[in-house]
């Protein structure tokens, strides 16, 4: 009762909306739907439940094992959200200049569960883009701020896996463009934040 009570005390609506917007923009299931009908072309077989639960347990198993992992190599969380933010400018400029910065190898095939694990929850929901993502706001955002966050990003990233084909068909691949666009200079904006907030915080 005392976590609980402890959890429900550190909600701010403002967290939870402003770092969702910037998980949404990071995971990008907009932005990825091209490779969700893809892969269906292919005749690979896309389990929305399976996606997001496995995305959703790969992102928390990392949120809260991530400050430990840091320890593990005395690294201070400020340093990481200072070298995140730089990353994270990166994938910005990558979603609104249409260039290709990092170079992925993709996993093509299936293991056990279709295509819902790999490659859709991991890498490309749930890859490094988001890992660095969560570990540099912790910084800036409460944990349970941030859960609360990723269950909403789940949900959002479910209807879209549900709904692709009439997104495609009656947003068309314009607007798309758009949303893609304006979630990139969201994450550019963030990007600063965290770089510059937390070199103050440094010196």
């Amino acid at each position: 009762m005392e976590a609980l009570r402890d959890f429900f005390g550190e909600f701010d609506i403002w967290q939870v909306l402003s770092s969702f917007i910037f998980l949404i923009a990071i995971i990008d299931p907009f932005g990825n739907i091209p490779v969700t009908i893809s892969m269906e072309k292919k005749g690979v077989k896309i389990y929305p439940g399976r996606v997001c639960i496995a995305s959703l347990v790969i992102l928390l198993a990392f949120l809260f094992m991530g400050e430990w992992i840091l320890k593990l190599f005395g690294v201070q969380i400020e340093y990481f959200a200072i070298a995140g933010g730089f990353v994270i400018f990166l994938m910005a400029l990558e979603m609104i200049l249409d260039i290709t910065i990092f170079q992925n190898d993709k996993l093509e095939g299936e293991v056990s569960g279709g295509g819902s694990i790999v490659p859709l929850a991991f890498p490309m929901y749930a890859g490094p883009g988001a890992f660095t993502a969560l570990l540099a706001i912790t910084a800036e955002y409460s944990i349970g701020n941030l859960c609360i966050s990723l269950l909403l990003c789940m949900l959002v990233l479910y209807l879209v896996l549900i709904g692709t084909n009439w997104l495609t068909k009656y947003l068309g691949p314009t607007a798309l463009y758009i949303i893609r666009k304006f979630f990139g200079i969201i994450v550019l904006a963030i990007a600063c934040k965290l770089m510059f907030g937390n070199l103050a915080a440094v010196f």
